[in-house]
């Protein structure tokens, strides 16, 4: 078993309240969401790996880690923010790279993601996952970034 933590801080929604139809209609795999938290006098945001494993791709927007069990995660950060073409995401490993679960993959300022009229909320899915097939006992909850959001 797996247990999968959240890449960052906030409160827990279903994939259903997200505002995407691909995210929301669980088309690439079930999950949760994460809608960070303001951090303290603004700023930037650190965003974790779910799991240890590789960063098999990474974008400014998103990332896939693969862990042990060749589960790949993905964690998109926000809304249609590929069309912020990287602009206020700062990338902190390349692609390929081993991580521990906990690591900082990348880093947004939730300002910038706000100001483009984006919703900054972070959808963490099991790719190719059967619709509703990740438990959903953290909807609803505030977490600490790395605590656990569900088990694989």
């Amino acid at each position: 078993m797996t247990t999968v933590v959240s890449p960052v801080a906030g409160r827990v929604t279903a994939l259903a309240e997200v505002p995407d139809a691909v995210f929301a209609g669980q088309l690439v795999g079930a999950g949760v969401a994460v809608e960070p938290s303001a951090p303290p006098g603004g700023g930037v945001v650190s965003v974790v790996s779910p799991v240890a494993g590789e960063i098999v791709k990474l974008h400014p927007h998103a990332f896939v880690v693969v862990g042990g069990s060749g589960t790949g995660l993905l964690v998109h950060v926000g809304i249609d923010t590929v069309k912020l073409g990287g602009e206020g995401f700062e990338l902190v490993v390349a692609e390929g790279a081993t991580v521990a679960a906990g690591d900082v993959v990348v880093r947004f300022d939730p300002a910038v993601v706000a100001e483009a009229g984006y919703s900054a909320v972070i959808p963490v899915v099991v790719l190719d996952s059967a619709p509703d097939s990740v438990p959903q006992q953290a909807v609803g909850t505030t977490v600490a970034s790395g605590e656990p959001l569900f088990d694989l």
